[in-house]
């Protein structure tokens, strides 16, 4: 793939062969953002997991202290908390209607699905469906929970899903260029706690390989590990 005009100036301010502090790269992200819209600050990390393995696979959600400067348009489908999960400010609040929707009407217009146990049943029937999108609740995620109100309220603070991939990568965004530098450091700072934190006891040795930020369609840029408490 070609890469633009815009994107190959913006490569010239980054040095491949250096590591950056976690403040100098989020400022050098946000100069090396080619985007005509307010892009999104992405991180990458690549970790020593074998995938394959149950044990060694990594997913949950974080609400990032700052947010990430996006709104998410909320589902819950729930036969108990409805007046609860619409106070807390879900866009769409119902039970089969909602299911019968998707299924009939091929409706996805929302980001996120929280779902009370009682509704999985009829939801796993349309895991083929959820799957492939990235919808289906989970409860390593807070998106099967007998609480949906205070997960609708994590959710629109900011809250990110992450899982390994099959090489053992995990990408989140943690915010957009316009944010304040300061504000980015430390969403950043609290993803890799966190990921540091759930390193499975079976991983011997160097467990993360490499760290990077990048903006939307903007290069990359690897960030010292020493930046980091690791």
């Amino acid at each position: 793939m070609r890469k633009g005009k815009k994107y190959l100036e913006a490569a010239k301010l980054v040095d491949k062969s250096k590591l950056y502090t976690k403040e100098e790269a989020i400022k050098l992200v946000k100069e090396t953002s080619v985007a005509n819209f307010d892009a999104s600050v992405e991180l990458a990390m690549r970790l020593n997991l074998d995938t394959k393995k149950a044990e060694q696979q990594l997913r949950g959600a974080l609400v990032l202290p700052n947010g990430t400067g996006k709104t998410k348009r909320v589902v819950v489908l729930t036969k108990t908390q409805a007046e609860q999960a619409k106070k807390a400010g879900a866009e769409y609040v119902g039970d089969m209607d909602l299911i019968t929707k998707m299924e009939k009407e091929n409706w996805f217009d929302f980001d996120v699905i929280i779902a009370t146990p009682e509704m999985m049943p009829a939801l796993g029937k349309l895991g083929k469906i959820l799957g492939p999108k990235g919808l289906m609740p989970n409860p390593k995620t807070g998106t099967v929970t007998t609480d949906p109100a205070k997960e609708v309220l994590e959710v629109k603070k900011g809250k990110v899903e992450y899982r390994t991939d099959s090489f053992g990568n995990v990408h989140v965004s943690i915010g957009k260029v316009s944010f304040d530098d300061a504000k980015l450091v430390e969403n950043l700072q609290a993803f890799v706690s966190l990921i540091i934190k759930s390193k499975p006891s079976v991983v011997k040795g160097e467990y993360v390989k490499n760290i990077s930020v990048s903006s939307t369609m903007g290069p990359g840029i690897k960030i010292d590990l020493n930046s980091f408490d690791i």
